[in-house]
């Protein structure tokens, strides 16, 4: 069973560019990227898209589908009415390399600022065995396939450019939540967190959750509770008058 569809896709660079209007035939069972690779067959066979594994595990064919992130290999043509117009364009918040792809850099950048596991002084492998309730607290976080969807929707850095030199992004933040988790991890994650990784720019409004194609609740298990870990830290009288006597004695 098949129907034709009108597509809007932008072709262009991260210059000058605009939406190309395609009719298109669909047949049933078929997603966004499968539309794409036909007109690339058939009506614009010089148009981009970085695509890999069409099984939704690669997060390489990250677009904007009617304006909201997704993975056209994981897009439904069945999800869309047959008289709707249905527009492809790139990531918005990343520079556009051309058409579809665009340059995620950025993400690959904020990879490298956080420092790796830092186990302990003195502790060798087969020393500690971890109970699994600490596997279990970051297991959701290594479904994440980097297809930088949250990173793309965050309004702190899709609507604020200046952001980007002071913001990891959930996805990173995220990582250093995983790994302040870790009752083996040594290094100062909390603090880092907030001082070079600009944390408390993160507002929580879950729209990294609401586009996550793993599902995972990046803001309700990560980022909110790194937040009340700094918080407490932050303000528990304890620490804060175990912080005082120590610079004392150093001084």
């Amino acid at each position: 069973m098949t129907h034709d569809q009108h597509f809007r896709v932008w072709r262009g660079d991260d210059e000058k560019g605009e939406l190309v209007d395609y009719p298109v035939e669909v047949n049933e069972g078929e997603v966004v990227l499968d539309i794409i690779h036909r007109l690339q067959a058939t009506q614009a066979q010089d148009m981009a898209v970085r695509w890999n594994c069409k099984a939704g595990k690669c997060g390489s064919c990250s677009v904007e589908i009617n304006g909201r992130p997704r993975l056209a290999c994981m897009t439904r043509m069945s999800t869309f009415d047959e008289n709707e117009v249905i527009t492809v364009t790139p990531l918005r918040t990343f520079p556009v390399i051309r058409d579809l792809v665009t340059d995620v850099s950025f993400n690959y950048t904020k990879a490298r600022e956080i420092p790796s596991f830092a186990p302990p002084e003195g502790v060798e492998p087969g020393d500690y065995r971890m109970a699994q309730v600490d596997v279990e607290r970051s297991q959701e976080f290594r479904k994440c396939i980097e297809c930088y969807l949250c990173q793309n929707t965050c309004h702190v850095v899709r609507d604020h450019e200046e952001n980007k030199e002071n913001f990891a992004g959930p996805r990173y933040l995220m990582r250093i939540a995983e790994l302040d988790m870790h009752p083996l991890d040594s290094a100062d994650r909390q603090k880092a967190a907030q001082e070079e990784h600009g944390l408390g720019y993160c507002n929580i409004t879950k729209c990294c959750t609401e586009v996550c194609p793993e599902h995972i609740k990046i803001t309700d298990n990560a980022l909110i509770p790194l937040k009340e870990r700094v918080v407490d830290r932050k303000y528990d009288p304890l620490v804060w008058l175990g912080s005082k006597i120590f610079k004392r004695g150093e001084s």
